[in-house]
């Protein structure tokens, strides 16, 4: 049986996009990658929420306080990491210039300084912006946080089988036209 596969991203981004507050997550790879830069390695994914790094001055005010309440609820289970969501890739788009990237400042959490650090961050390779079709699942399935997944990397092979439970889309088809369009006019300028 394959290992399931999830995508490392900062607790309160994964708690954005399972509230449908953003609908794209932007990578450039972490410093542990083994190509060095960023990859898709697949099309769906669940979204395994990490700590490191994550701070309440690289994101905007209105989502600071869900850094303090991600920490928390890390802190209560120190030993296991809660999967809520999954997500499927319906783009993905390059971006490799400030003015595209700050047309797409009012669709995602982090800040625009911090956007900038990401896309400034290994300047020949681009910025990609992943926009997820995010499900979450009925029951969210705790696992043991192991020191395999620790490090900055993008990507995670799970370590255990992870039953089959149902999952809703966050947003509507509707919705998520809308924002699909936002982010293409955006980016489109």
């Amino acid at each position: 049986m394959e290992q399931p596969i999830a995508l490392r991203e900062w607790a309160v981004a994964v708690r954005a996009l399972e509230e449908g507050r953003q609908a794209i997550v932007l990578r450039k790879g972490g410093i542990a990658e083994e190509t060095k830069e960023f990859r898709l390695v697949s099309p769906a994914f669940y979204l395994f929420p990490s700590f490191e790094h994550q701070r309440p001055e690289l994101v905007k005010p209105e989502a600071r306080g869900i850094v303090d309440e991600t920490r928390e609820e890390a802190a209560a289970r120190p030993d296991a990491v809660a999967i809520g969501s999954y997500a499927e890739v319906a783009e993905d788009l390059e971006v490799t210039d400030s003015e595209t990237l700050k047309r797409l400042s009012d669709l995602h959490i982090w800040t625009d300084d911090y956007a900038e650090e990401r896309l400034k961050w290994k300047r020949t390779k681009p910025l990609h912006v992943l926009l997820l079709r995010v499900y979450k699942l009925d029951e969210p399935l705790e696992i043991p946080l192991l020191d395999v997944y620790g490090g900055c990397k993008s990507w995670l092979r799970l370590e255990e089988a992870l039953p089959a439970v149902g999952k809703t889309p966050v947003l509507t088809d509707e919705q998520f036209a809308a924002s699909r369009e936002a982010v293409r006019r955006a980016i489109a300028g």
